[in-house]
């Protein structure tokens, strides 16, 4: 009985001990506070909280990124709001990797997604993966309300990464053409036919107003921090 008592006041003192504030060695839940530094603090009372459209992707765990997004109503087309979003869209792919980027990864719950492939990326890809995955360059398209439609249904596997996803990739098995019509920020018609390449991103962009990641369709065993290999350095 007193081993038992001497046990039972250890247990209690063990849980009446708080956990350390810091985060610990394999705790990834996430759930513990986080710590600001002192200048991120002073702006964030100064400027308060960021308003969406947020000048970088969301990642994955905000629920935003999980919900799918609501239809644009006829009335907004043309507005200030769904312009000051078109712009952050584009500014988004410009300044950032993506090829594609979709208001939901901004922050806005709405169904709206920009894609742009420029000669100058173009180029940087491997002849061979351009070759096997039609990647041709295309203008910067804004696409509000769309809806898609599958041209050809062969599935073919290829590399995908996301800017809500920052340093992993995987390879994502999508159909080969498809095509996808909306209208864009001033409700003009946008209508786009593509294969390959074009079309692989216009999937995963429709997937993300549907609050589906390429995780949730990617083959498992290809999953890979890119930066991998510096990582052994």
């Amino acid at each position: 009985m007193a081993a038992a008592l001497a046990a039972g006041r250890r247990l209690a003192a063990g849980r009446a001990r708080p956990d350390p504030p810091s985060r610990r060695c394999g705790d990834s839940s996430g759930w513990g506070e986080r710590e600001r530094s002192y200048w991120r603090a002073l702006r964030r009372r100064v400027l308060g909280p960021p308003a969406p459209p947020f000048a970088a992707p969301c990642q994955v765990g905000a629920p935003v990124l999980r919900a799918a997004a609501a239809a644009v109503a006829p009335e907004r087309l043309g507005g200030p709001e769904l312009r000051r979003l078109a712009a952050a869209l584009a500014a988004g792919l410009r300044n950032g990797p993506c090829l594609g980027l979709s208001a939901p990864q901004l922050g806005v719950p709405l169904r709206v997604f920009a894609a742009e492939l420029s000669p100058a990326r173009c180029g940087q890809y491997p002849p061979a993966l351009r070759r096997a995955h039609a990647i041709e360059p295309f203008p910067l398209r804004l696409l509000v309300n769309p809806e898609l439609r599958v041209l050809d249904a062969r599935l073919v596997t290829g590399p995908e990464g996301c800017a809500s996803l920052k340093g992993f990739s995987a390879y994502v098995p999508r159909h080969w053409a498809v095509h996808v019509s909306g209208v864009d920020e001033h409700g003009a018609p946008v209508s786009w036919e593509a294969m390959g390449w074009a079309a692989r991103i216009i999937q995963h962009e429709m997937d993300h107003l549907d609050g589906i990641l390429y995780i949730d369709r990617m083959d498992t065993r290809t999953f890979t921090n890119v930066g991998w290999m510096e990582l052994l350095d």
